[in-house]
């Protein structure tokens, strides 16, 4: 066993010292050694409940015949640090999260890991990690919340939040009712109840095969829940015992399932940056053609919010990822999974319930749920949400209104200022202007509530939460602190968009756009110190995952040096 390298052998005494000083036994020592990393935390609903699951590792992995060692991960919540500077730091904690998880592990030497996780950035940096270290590893989510109910209405934090800023503004609701949905809206622990980022990215790694069946979409407050997580903790130690590694089941193949499940669901835009950055750790080449090229292949199968009503626990109810399996069987390759299936039998042993999940004949859309643009705008690509476009916006012209921060530009969306037919382009927000890339979810929202989403578009070098519908183009690459032709972007400007051409074109001759290139400087960088100013020199492009740049000099790894773990 990898544990080995610290409990066995004279000069390992000291070692066994000091486990033993933490209270295991003598018999403890012949068994697995099991790291959890876990992302409990007061502040995330989504991890609010993790406690009570984390009872429910510890007797499966004590059943299973190892031993639990437990550390903390740190956790951003992405709904409580929108909207303001906070967000820069949301992206950026994906890379610690991923530090952090490898650092502990290869400190000393377990056998397994299990990671319980389940908000945005938390979930892909545990799978880089995972990535990264290569021993046997399972991730359970923790599980989405249910829905909110007030005067028989279905509540979800986005629609019923901070769309609702936007409807307060516009007069259609009062201070008193928005004052209902703010208490009734989110009723308990939980990730956010659409497909939204973090539960978009449980069905992925479900897909993947890192989860056990049913996990992503299994309430949080739900016996289900504590059942697939105590049948995790069993089974790793299973995993770390037949030395089952990620590397075996994290595959392009599994990737590519990935994506396929991503546009089947109609999930978030976030999703290229994880998954990209996730094949990143695994020596994996994975482009913006490879997410368009899956995404005219798969058609959208669920109609889940924002893009329609439906929410989690109706995917749960429907038969959840398995059940989605069974109905794309003819669009995904067999690979292995955590729990000793393959994904082809799982789909196989599966059963569908109700009309969430639309055959492949009779889908809610031909084409999966995101699209990739290209342009003289975007060299290197922007996506958008494609199936929360409505069909009169696919095709969009309008005159830009520039604004160099998210602040300016929701200061002036909530003075009314915006106007029908207007582009509203908001820079400087990429991985490195921002920084961080913070997510607009304030000004999409507030869009939407005002009733605009089919009267204005929206496009930025930042991203998008899973929440956010309408023509909303993000990921644009290169940014502008880049040098991206966003930089150059001026009021009055004519900007049009083709989501089924995947064209996002500013409407300026070559000659105009190198001109203006030419007298553009660099904007003096918004943070000079601390993690992000760090985070800043190091940030590659949105297009490349938003991961950090490889140290000079580093050697590539042989495909066989590959195969084998880290620690």
């Amino acid at each position: 066993m990898r544990s080995d390298k610290i409990k066995r052998g004279v000069e390992r005494a000291p070692h066994r010292s000091l486990l033993y000083a933490t209270g295991l036994s003598k018999s403890q020592m012949a068994k697995p050694f099991i790291a959890v990393a876990t992302s409990t935390t007061d502040i995330i609903p989504g991890h609010a409940g993790m406690r009570r699951l984390e009872r429910f590792i510890e007797r499966g992995i004590c059943a299973g015949g190892g031993v639990p060692f437990f550390f903390g991960v740190p956790g951003i919540c992405d709904g409580i640090a929108m909207g303001h500077p906070g967000m820069r730091y949301s992206l950026p904690s994906r890379e610690l999260i991923a530090d952090m998880v490898e650092t502990i592990v290869g400190a000393h030497s377990f056998d397994g890991l299990i990671c319980l996780t389940n908000c945005d950035k938390i979930t892909p940096g545990m799978m880089m990690a995972i990535a990264r270290c290569n021993i046997p590893s399972i991730v359970v989510t923790a599980g989405p919340m249910l829905s909110g109910r007030y005067k028989g209405e279905k509540l979800s934090l986005v629609r019923n939040t901070f769309e609702a800023m936007g409807r307060f503004k516009k007069g259609d609701i009062d201070q008193a009712e928005l004052a209902e949905y703010e208490i009734r809206s989110c009723p308990g622990c939980g990730s956010c109840q659409g497909l939204y980022t973090a539960n978009t990215m449980s069905c992925l790694v479900e897909t993947m095969g890192m989860s056990l069946p049913g996990c992503a979409t299994a309430l949080a407050v739900s016996a289900q829940k504590e059942r697939i997580t105590y049948d995790s903790g069993e089974r790793i130690v299973a995993l770390a015992r037949q030395n089952v590694l990620p590397h075996t089941i994290m595959t392009r193949e599994s990737i590519e399932n990935a994506i396929c499940m991503d546009m089947a669901l109609g999930g978030s835009t976030n999703t290229v940056l994880h998954l990209t950055a996730i094949a990143n750790e695994l020596g994996i080449k994975l482009d913006l053609d490879t997410f368009d090229k899956i995404s005219r292949e798969t058609p959208n199968l669920t109609s889940l919010r924002p893009a329609g009503e439906h929410c989690m626990e109706d995917l749960d109810e429907a038969g959840g990822i398995p059940a989605m399996l069974k109905v794309l069987q003819p669009k995904i390759k067999d690979t292995p999974t955590v729990c000793g299936k393959r994904v082809v039998q799982i789909g196989r042993e599966a059963d569908t319930y109700g009309d969430v999940i639309k055959p492949l004949n009779k889908p809610h859309y031909p084409e999966g749920g995101i699209a990739v643009l290209w342009g003289n705008l975007a060299p290197d690509g922007a996506v958008v949400k494609q199936t929360a476009v409505n069909e009169k916006m696919r095709k969009f012209a309008g005159k830009a209104i520039v604004f160099d921060s998210e602040e300016k530009a929701m200061k002036s969306i909530m003075a009314g200022d915006i106007k029908k037919g207007s582009v509203i382009v908001i820079r400087y927000e990429g991985p490195k202007g921002g920084p961080g890339m913070r997510e607009m979810l304030s000004p999409t929202a507030s869009i939407v509530g005002m009733g605009l989403e089919n009267e204005v578009a929206l496009i930025t070098d930042g991203r998008f939460s899973g929440g956010t519908k309408g023509p909303c183009i993000g990921h644009i690459s290169p940014e502008a602190a880049e040098g991206g032709t966003l930089a150059i972007v001026r009021n009055g400007d004519t900007i049009t968009i083709d989501i089924d051409k995947r064209k996002l074109e500013l409407q300026l001759t070559k000659e105009e756009i190198s001109k203006r290139m030419a007298k553009w400087e660099p904007p003096k960088p918004k943070v000079t110190k601390g993690y992000l100013a760090r985070y800043m020199t190091m940030v590659t492009s949105a297009s490349e995952g938003a991961v950090f740049k490889k140290a000079e000099g580093a050697s590539k790894k042989t495909s066989k040096e590959k195969e084998k773990t880290l620690f």
